[in-house]
């Protein structure tokens, strides 16, 4: 069953008369994580235990080309962003995802996580498994940020605000649920929880100090409530590729 999710343009709350202050705009960001894909009924389900094997093995091997994507995002973001002090500290994110000759990073421990899963590496790696909704949905974010002015950008990747709860949920969740994945593939979710924040925290700063008109800070709301239906619309096509028959006994 899909939940039924806001447009952007009913959820952004434009503010009709003058620019809010820093800490009120954050509130307005704050605010979209009543729209997050955690609220979406197929991960309710997945964090209640109620998924099958061949559910939790589909929405790895979907979520891994929203993975595979995200240095490309950051890239797209980098790439447009004229602040050297700000490429500085954004660059760490590609480093974080795709890792270094000495570190795992993001994109392998969720090839990791896959295989824990009972999934082949190179059946991740080909996209053989990836529905039609979430490429478009992926591809459309990557457009977004490669061709939005890259403070709206970054606003959208204010997700990770939310991210710190549903990870440590999640996790717990599998933990207690999905007995049958090895423990050592849920690295990605672990990893996430000292991450986000700190990434979050840097985008904040960034929106709050650069966003000071009304048609700024109703921008960057707009790119956080479009990243939240990139998020959504991932989630609706996933739950109509593996349907509730084949659900699993907690």
């Amino acid at each position: 069953m899909t939940t039924t999710h806001a447009t952007s343009n009913e959820a952004t709350g434009t503010n009709g008369t003058g620019p809010v202050s820093p800490d009120a705009l954050v509130e307005r960001l704050r605010e979209q994580a009543t729209r997050y894909h955690s609220e979406h009924d197929f991960h309710v389900r997945m964090n209640a235990g109620e998924l099958s094997p061949d559910q939790i093995r589909g929405w790895v091997a979907n979520r891994f080309c929203y993975q595979e994507a995200i240095p490309r995002k950051d890239a797209a973001i980098l790439g447009n962003c004229p602040e050297r002090e700000v490429r500085r500290r954004w660059i760490r994110r590609i480093t974080d995802h795709d890792g270094t000759e000495s570190t795992e990073g993001g994109i392998e421990a969720w090839l990791r996580l896959g295989e824990a899963c009972g999934l082949e590496r190179a059946e991740m790696e080909d996209g053989r498994h990836i529905v039609p909704g979430v490429r478009f949905a992926v591809e459309a974010y990557v457009t977004f940020t490669r061709t939005r002015p890259w403070v709206e950008a970054v606003a959208s990747s204010l997700t990770e605000l939310f991210a710190p709860g549903l990870m440590a949920e999640r996790l717990a969740a599998f933990e207690r649920h999905y007995t049958w994945i090895d423990r050592d593939g849920l690295d990605y979710f672990r990893n996430r929880l000292h991450q986000a924040p700190r990434d979050s925290e840097h985008a904040l700063e960034i929106v709050k100090e650069r966003c000071r008109t009304v048609e700024q800070q109703d921008a960057a709301v707009a790119a956080l409530a479009f990243k939240n239906d990139v998020l959504w619309s991932m989630m609706d096509a996933i739950d109509r590729a593996y349907p509730d028959d084949r659900a699993y006994p907690a």
